[in-house]
């Protein structure tokens, strides 16, 4: 059977680093997507992900410039395939309350957060409707579900993307490709770990399952959404939060 390719938006930071490794192990051409600014980060990354016996690629690409993102997924398609699987991991945070919320601070987080959904999802979705199969995974978070002090800009975008995820569902589900959302909680990655320790045990406090996520939880969820036996769950925003917000 010929391997699916993948390719992992923002799939060098801490949950696309795992998302990377999940989808290699399941066998596909994984490819890391990484701002092209970063080159000799992403460089070291892939060494290190070799080293550990995680055969993955990487690929420059500002994903909030729709030519920039077009010229990404011709890279990828010319030097390893058609792709088959889309990860939307790419996100930042730029956290102030609104009312001292400077614009550039809302735009850098809709055009990151949310615009490149659109501006990588439209590079690829023409050709996974003309072949009769696709799988679309959009990283949105508990606080898309829910809100949070301080994430007007971030809310707002994440709760975009699973409006993104059942519009284009509804598309292209009669020509065999699927759209979901993963809707991840606090997960401990080197973002979360450098939140002070006293603020780390106030959000762990209001967790059911009283812990962070690991990555790779995040990961195995989206592995099992791009799985090809995965053929019937489109539309679908599945949180993976640890209780922290349930709906």
């Amino acid at each position: 059977m010929q391997r699916k390719v993948a390719l992992v938006t923002g799939g060098t930071g801490g949950i696309g680093t795992a998302i990377c490794r999940e989808l290699a192990q399941q066998g596909c051409r994984v490819v890391a997507g990484y701002v092209p600014s970063d080159r000799e980060v992403a460089e070291s990354w892939r060494e290190t992900q070799r080293t550990l016996g995680h055969d993955v690629g990487v690929v420059a690409g500002d994903v909030t410039s729709f030519e920039s993102s077009g010229e990404m997924v011709r890279e990828v398609e010319a030097n390893v395939g058609p792709i088959d699987i889309l990860v939307n991991c790419a996100g930042i945070t730029r956290d102030k309350t609104l009312r001292k919320m400077e614009k550039d601070q809302w735009d850098a987080v809709i055009n990151t957060n949310l615009n490149s959904a659109f501006n990588v999802t439209r590079q690829v979705i023409e050709g996974m409707v003309t072949r009769g199969y696709g799988r679309i995974v959009n990283i949105s978070s508990v606080n898309g579900q829910r809100g949070q002090f301080g994430q007007t800009n971030y809310s707002a975008a994440k709760a975009g993307i699973h409006g993104f995820t059942m519009a284009l569902a509804q598309e292209v589900a009669s020509r065999g490709v699927t759209v979901n959302t993963v809707s991840p909680g606090y997960v401990a990655t080197s973002m979360a770990l450098a939140v002070p320790e006293e603020i780390r045990k106030q959000i762990v406090a209001q967790i059911p399952l009283g812990r962070l996520a690991t990555p790779e939880e995040i990961a195995f969820t989206v592995g099992f959404l791009v799985d090809t036996r995965c053929a019937y769950v489109t539309g679908a925003n599945i949180a993976v939060n640890g209780g922290l917000y349930m709906s």
